[in-house]
């Protein structure tokens, strides 16, 4: 058997009882200034 819903579930599926969540995003990534200090950083060991 399959793990995948069958369509007759998928079309009786409320999305009203969904809850409304606030999504943020993350910035993983180093700033400018941040790349150049750890590169001068590293060149003078």
């Amino acid at each position: 058997m399959s793990d995948k819903p069958h369509k007759a579930e998928v079309e009786k599926f409320d999305k009203l009882k969904l809850k409304k969540t606030q999504t943020q995003e993350k910035n993983a990534l180093p700033s400018k200034e941040t790349i150049e200090q750890e590169k001068q950083a590293g060149s003078q060991k």
